[in-house]
């Protein structure tokens, strides 16, 4: 027992400064104003989120206007399937005004109750890009300071199974989170089925109603503008 406690050289020594992983898309501008926070930053190009502020933290920023459009073309369902996958905290942070209402206000809060309710992420609103650079370096600080935990790896994106594959594809629709994907799914059995059912065929899908399908139907039919 006593030569155990003479090799114990105490509890792993605390990170000194709080590391963020910034995806290597966003604007330079977040580098500079963490740095300038006192935050060590890596630029990385990331397969899902826009910052990482621990091992198990993860912040998807979105500015009003991407955050709408990415409900209307159902990207938005997709990367919080990939986050909340690969991470156990999972925070979206919508920053700036909208004013060109492109969806309805329905629309609208349909997504932030699926973005909380079905896939259990949490919700952030931000005036600018410095307020945001705040809210992400105080995570990052809790994650790794006040915790004590250095930040060491970050996730990957992991290999799906077909039945993944499938939910994932489905719940790329607007306002479709995992549970009525899988409502989907059960429903018409495969993917093609689900996106060739009529509106009247979708809103009869048990948890879906008639508002849902007619958006599904309305994006599937929207001609693509590159």
């Amino acid at each position: 027992m006593q030569q155990s406690l003479d090799k114990y050289s105490g509890p792993p020594e605390p990170p000194k400064k709080a590391k963020i992983v910034i995806d290597q898309r966003e604007d330079e501008l977040f580098e500079e104003l963490l740095e300038g926070m006192g935050a060590d930053v890596e630029r990385q190009v990331l397969e899902v989120g826009d910052f990482l502020c621990s091992e198990r933290l993860v912040v998807e920023r979105k500015t009003r206007s991407d955050f709408e459009q990415s409900i209307m073309d159902g990207r938005l369902f997709s990367q919080l399937q990939n986050m909340t996958t690969n991470f156990e905290r999972v925070v979206v942070v919508v920053e700036g005004v909208s004013d060109e209402e492109r969806i309805s206000r329905n629309a609208l809060l349909g997504a932030y109750a699926a973005i909380i309710a079905d896939f259990g992420a949490s919700m952030m609103f931000t005036r600018d890009k410095e307020a945001t650079a705040e809210l992400v370096f105080s995570f990052a600080k809790h994650e790794q300071l006040a915790k004590k935990v250095a930040m060491r790896v970050f996730a990957k994106r992991k290999t799906l199974t077909p039945d993944d594959t499938m939910r994932s594809i489905v719940e790329m629709l607007p306002l479709i989170g995992p549970k009525s994907a899988k409502s989907l799914l059960r429903h018409f059995g495969t993917v093609e089925k689900v996106m060739s059912a009529s509106e009247q065929e979708l809103s009869e899908v048990e948890g879906l109603g008639p508002k849902r399908a007619k958006l599904i139907r309305a994006i599937l039919r929207h001609h693509y503008k590159d």
